[in-house]
């Protein structure tokens, strides 16, 4: 990357997954380690789907515990 890649633009910082292209990934990913969930890329409006996000981590951990669900 060199000056010539930069250019001004409204500040902020946001930390969002990239794929191996190097697109932005929009949507959300949880990776499910031997003893936790992670949530990896929570992408804007993360506030708005909190609800669902919830829901689904809700869901995936009910499982873990019982696979019959």
């Amino acid at each position: 990357m060199g000056d010539a890649d930069l250019r001004p633009a409204g500040a902020g910082i946001r930390a969002q997954a990239v794929d191996r292209s190097g697109h932005l990934v929009d949507d959300f990913v949880l990776v499910d380690g031997p003893r936790a969930l992670h949530v990896v890329n929570a992408p804007s409006p993360a506030a708005t789907a909190a609800l669902a996000l919830a829901d689904e981590i809700r869901d995936r951990l009910r499982h873990r515990h019982d696979p019959a669900l």
